[in-house]
C-alpha cells in the first residue's frame, strides 16, 4: 500500500480511537440524568420537562460518535452463519466489496446530515416540544458522527484490501 494510505488508516484509526474512548463515558452522563430526573420526580415531586429530551440527544452522540470507534473493533452486529468458517483472506475479500454498500450510505446519511444541520442554523430550528431545545448542536454532533463512521468505513476498506492481498497494514 502506498505511504498515504497507510498514513490516512493510522489518523483516521487514531482520531476514532481518541473520540471513541472519550465518547463511551457519555452513557454515564445520560445514566445522571435520567437518575437526577427519577430522583426529583420521586422525593421532590418536580418533574423535568427537559430530561427526555437530554436523554435522546446524548444517546444520539452516544452511537453516532462511537460508531467508527465500534467499527474499528469489530464489534458491530453481523449475521455470522458462513463468515465465521471463512479465511481471513476471504473475509477481508467479502468485506472489501460490502464495504462499497456502506460507502454509498454514509455518503448519502453524510449529504442529508450537512443539509439538516445547514437548516437548522440557519432558521433557528427548535424541537417541536414543550422545552423547545435548539437543534443545530445535535445535527452538528450527528453529521460529525457519521463523516468520522464515514472516515473509518474507508480505512476498514484499505486495511480489508491489503489483508485480502497478504499484507498489513
Amino acid at each position: 500500500m502506498p505511504k498515504a494510505v497507510k498514513l490516512y488508516v493510522r489518523y483516521v484509526d487514531a482520531v476514532n480511537r481518541t473520540v471513541g474512548r472519550f465518547t463511551m463515558y457519555m452513557i454515564f452522563a445520560m445514566m445522571g440524568v435520567l437518575l437526577y430526573s427519577s430522583i426529583s420526580r420521586t422525593f421532590f415531586d418536580v418533574p423535568l420537562i427537559w430530561v427526555v429530551e437530554v436523554a435522546q440527544m446524548t444517546m444520539a452522540a452516544y452511537y453516532l460518535l462511537g460508531g467508527g470507534y465500534s467499527m474499528q473493533l469489530d464489534s458491530h452486529v453481523r449475521m455470522d452463519l458462513l463468515y465465521g468458517r471463512w479465511s481471513i483472506k476471504r473475509r477481508a475479500f467479502t468485506d472489501s466489496i460490502t464495504a462499497f454498500g456502506l460507502v454509498f450510505y454514509l455518503v448519502f446519511l453524510l449529504v442529508g446530515g450537512i443539509s439538516s444541520t445547514e437548516y437548522a442554523i440557519e432558521y433557528n430550528q427548535k424541537n417541536y416540544s414543550v422545552w423547545a431545545p435548539p437543534m443545530a448542536p445535535i445535527k452538528v454532533i450527528m453529521t460529525i458522527g457519521i463523516a468520522m463512521m464515514l472516515l473509518q468505513a474507508t480505512s476498514m476498506f484499505f486495511k480489508d484490501l491489503a489483508r485480502a492481498r497478504g499484507k498489513e497494514i
